[in-house]
């Protein structure tokens, strides 16, 4: 049974209350938003339609393409919405909604993140044996089960959040929904709630990073033994770069959030990191995909030849 209580809806008092800053924030944003969508689906449709991409590490690829579409999406346009309103409102209903599919979403991402750890683990430590171990029924088997457990975890959430007493203040001090501002104003009983966000979200958000650092210590190690030559334990390491470099974006604002928040943050601190993990980072992963990798950048220029040799030829037969 949802929330039954005198609160129908909430005030998101957004990134900051200076409403000469909102137009230019709403431009802002609004091309941090478009340029996150386009570069995160034209790797998406390169990954698709590129044969020579067809491999567990681009399928994985994909996923968290599509993920970073999908959870920008979340925040984004409601943020650009109350850019230009002046009753940034949303319904308990929808803010329950994008509660659940902000913790499902990056929930999945952290996952994902650990399963393209494993693979590169698997490709350079057991070459000989990476097609048969990551075959294609074991990557769908693991993108199916990230995505489940992710659900699951922000249904959770979703459940017990929805299900609290909101009886006074409807004012949230953030741009979006979330679990913690929205503890601030139940009333009652919120231990069980904070149990569950520092326990439950805490182990999937701090499982997968560890992993992922196991990984790559035994990556390190692997190569560090195994390998004589400087050249090409570099050459090993730098084909890793770009997901570290994503792991590391992703958990610095997460890992301050979560774990320091114990400590005491403010709100202006949690609405800091937050855009960073909302925001900047879906915004940032295309960007360092294509400009590490040259079998991505070599897949975006046959693409662009795909796309522009169809013209050259119209134009030269109505030349002709």
């Amino acid at each position: 049974m949802l929330n039954t209580t005198s609160v129908t809806e909430f005030l998101l008092l957004g990134v900051t209350g200076i409403q000469e800053l909102q137009p230019f924030l709403f431009v802002v944003f609004l091309t941090i938003y478009f340029i996150s969508v386009a570069g995160n689906g034209a790797i998406l449709m390169i990954v698709i339609s590129d044969p020579r991409l067809h491999s567990p590490m681009y399928f994985f690829l994909g996923k968290l393409s599509c993920l970073d579409i999908c959870y920008s999406s979340v925040t984004l346009p409601k943020m650009l919405q109350n850019f230009l309103s002046a009753h940034k409102a949303i319904s308990f209903l929808g803010c329950i909604s994008q509660l659940h599919f902000f913790h499902f979403l990056g929930s999945t991402e952290a996952m994902l993140l650990a399963v393209m750890a494993f693979d590169r683990f698997v490709a350079i430590c057991k070459p000989l044996r990476y097609t048969v171990i990551m075959n294609t029924q074991l990557c769908t088997q693991m993108a199916i089960t990230i995505w489940m457990i992710g659900f699951f975890h922000a249904l959770l959430h979703s459940l017990m959040t929805s299900h609290l007493n909101f009886s006074g203040s409807n004012h949230i001090y953030h741009f979006f929904c979330d679990v913690k501002p929205l503890l601030k104003l139940a009333c009652g009983n919120t231990e069980l709630n904070q149990w569950l966000l520092s326990t439950v979200t805490g182990t999937i958000a701090m499982g997968p990073f560890f992993l992922t650092l196991l990984s790559y210590f035994y990556i390190i190690t692997h190569l560090f033994f195994k390998t004589h030559s400087f050249s090409m334990l570099r050459k090993a390491l730098s084909t890793c770069a770009s997901h570290f470099m994503v792991v590391i974006l992703l958990y610095a604002p997460v890992l301050f959030t979560y774990i320091h928040h114990a400590s005491g943050t403010s709100m202006d601190q949690d609405r800091i990191t937050a855009i960073m993990y909302t925001v900047v980072t879906p915004v940032l992963n295309p960007l360092i995909y294509t400009l590490r990798n040259k079998e991505v950048k070599g897949a975006f220029n046959r693409a662009i030849k795909r796309w522009l040799w169809p013209k050259e030829i119209l134009k030269n037969s109505s030349e002709a």
